[in-house]
């Protein structure tokens, strides 16, 4: 049986609040996550895990300890394991992200942002 095919787009419609995770697919041990940001988040790091960030609409900066990283649509920019960086939307921007399944969101600052990896409703 094969898997659905998922629309990135559709997929951030159904997608209400900022900083809200949803895995769109899963891949080998990844899991692929759409989210819309807006505002800032948390300083954290994944010990043990690369982040790729995609954004798909809107501007992004990832704030990188030794200087910020601004994408735009269709940029691509993975932070390493274990650097310390925090996600800034100054507007809306819609973000396609890749990351090793049961990587927490927060990292390893647990707070009031941190939230289980939510899965997309089928319409």
């Amino acid at each position: 049986m094969s898997a659905p095919v998922r629309n990135v787009l559709a997929a951030f419609d159904r997608i209400p609040e900022p900083w809200q995770p949803h895995r769109l697919v899963s891949v080998n041990d990844q899991d692929v996550k759409v989210a819309r940001l807006r505002g800032e988040f948390v300083w954290h790091s994944h010990p043990d895990s690369d982040e790729l960030f995609l954004v798909v609409d809107g501007r992004l900066t990832l704030q990188l300890r030794d200087g910020d990283v601004e994408l735009g649509p269709n940029d691509v920019y993975v932070v390493p394991a274990g650097v310390e960086h925090c996600p800034r939307a100054d507007e809306e921007a819609l973000v396609v992200m890749v990351e090793r399944q049961g990587t927490v969101n927060t990292g390893d600052n647990p707070g009031e942002r941190t939230t289980e990896v939510r899965e997309l409703r089928e319409d």
